[in-house]
């Protein structure tokens, strides 16, 4: 049985039109893994500034080192009391985008007394 003329290059068309689909669904899939993984580094870093809390020290030097490089500029830190909140904005395509991923996690310790 011969194969209609019409035919000819079609499955070559569809590989190029589904493409474009297969490249936004990896680049979306590499964008939720990318902020799971934020998120993974937050909780430990809010518990890192926690337990500098929890023996008197200062929060922010313990989430920096919690943290990889390449968050140092993309992170917030507040203490208020025995809590320590962590922001993280992860890395994105676009600035924006970033900022509507942003991570938080909160930890909390009682201060230690002074004596």
């Amino acid at each position: 049985m011969a194969r209609p003329a019409a035919l000819d290059g079609q499955a070559s068309v569809e590989l190029l039109a589904g493409i474009p689909a297969l490249l936004l669904a990896a680049i979306v899939s590499l964008q939720l893994l990318v902020v799971g993984y934020s998120l993974t580094l937050v909780d430990g870093a809010a518990e890192a500034g926690a337990l500098a809390v929890a023996v008197g020290r200062d929060a922010e030097p313990a989430v920096d080192e919690a943290l990889p490089g390449w968050a140092a500029d993309r992170v917030g830190v507040e203490v208020s009391g025995g809590e320590v909140s962590v922001r993280l904005r992860p890395p994105a395509l676009l600035d924006a985008l970033a900022e509507r991923l942003a991570v938080s996690s909160s930890a909390w310790v009682r201060r230690p007394v002074d004596r």
